[in-house]
């Protein structure tokens, strides 16, 4: 889970609340021309991308792509050419607050109670208020029961379930996920993404690269497509699954016929 400097806990309007809802259409983050380079190779290639408040949006693409490298992007990670807008999360004008869920998370070998606060510290959120979010989340995700149980002693599942807690508990405007449940079994697989489907429910923005093309239209709103580094489709779910219209690198990866790079 990260949360950037700029992420502390905000008074007045929860953007989950009805009132932020309202604002569903809102931009959050606006790429133009942005492109990414590791060394000599190109990673990304002048994308233009706008998240808006309220997507489900997927990163799609074979290895290589630029899925990855795309997501670290929007949350900031890296240094970049072309311009990254990031457009006022609130009526207060305040940036918005962002979370990670990585394939993997990373958790301290502290108990599942002191993973939340510490979390919840670093955000900024008040002391006061800590040990209410950290139960909250918890219970949200179905951990109560082992709050001191450590971290580490978790099932794989399990890990992964703190570590949404752990991201939801800040209250973040855009989650993250770098292929949420790669690394799970089955059950466990259901269970998070049952959990990724109702943050999104609730209005939660949510980012995620997947290679899992069934979990992405269970999940996402949205589907973006890359190939070697270029967006060359934007759509809705249903329009990238059902269009002929797709362009060919997009439509022979969803027939699994994409050729090697």
């Amino acid at each position: 889970m990260r949360a950037p400097a700029a992420a502390h806990a905000t008074g007045g309007q929860s953007p989950w609340s009805p009132a932020g809802r309202e604002a569903a259409a809102a931009a959050l983050i606006t790429l133009r021309e942005a492109s990414v380079n590791y060394g000599p190779v190109q990673a990304l290639r002048e994308v233009n991308l706008t998240l808006h408040r309220g997507d489900r949006l997927a990163l799609v693409g074979a290895n290589g792509s630029g899925k990855t490298t795309l997501l670290r992007l929007l949350i900031g990670l890296l240094p970049h050419q072309g311009v990254r807008q990031l457009h006022p999360a609130g009526t207060d004008g305040r940036r918005p607050v962002t979370a990670m869920l990585f394939q993997r998370p990373f958790l301290l070998h502290l108990s599942v109670r002191y993973n939340l606060h510490l979390a919840l510290w670093l955000a900024g959120v008040p002391a006061a208020e800590r040990s209410e979010r950290m139960a909250d989340a918890l219970a949200r995700v179905g951990l109560l029961d082992l709050v001191d149980r450590s971290a580490r002693a978790l099932s794989g599942g399990q890990q992964q379930r703190l570590a949404l807690a752990r991201a939801w508990a800040v209250r973040p405007d855009i989650l993250f996920l770098d292929e949420p449940t790669a690394s799970l079994d089955p059950g466990a697989k259901r269970e998070v993404e049952a959990l990724i489907e109702a943050f999104g429910r609730d209005g939660l923005t949510l980012v995620m690269s997947s290679h899992n093309l069934g979990q992405v239209k269970r999940l996402a709103s949205r589907v973006v497509y890359l190939d070697a580094g270029r967006l060359l489709a934007d759509r809705s779910v249903d329009d990238f699954f059902h269009h002929d219209r797709l362009p060919p690198e997009a439509a022979q990866f969803l027939k699994g016929e994409l050729p090697w790079h």
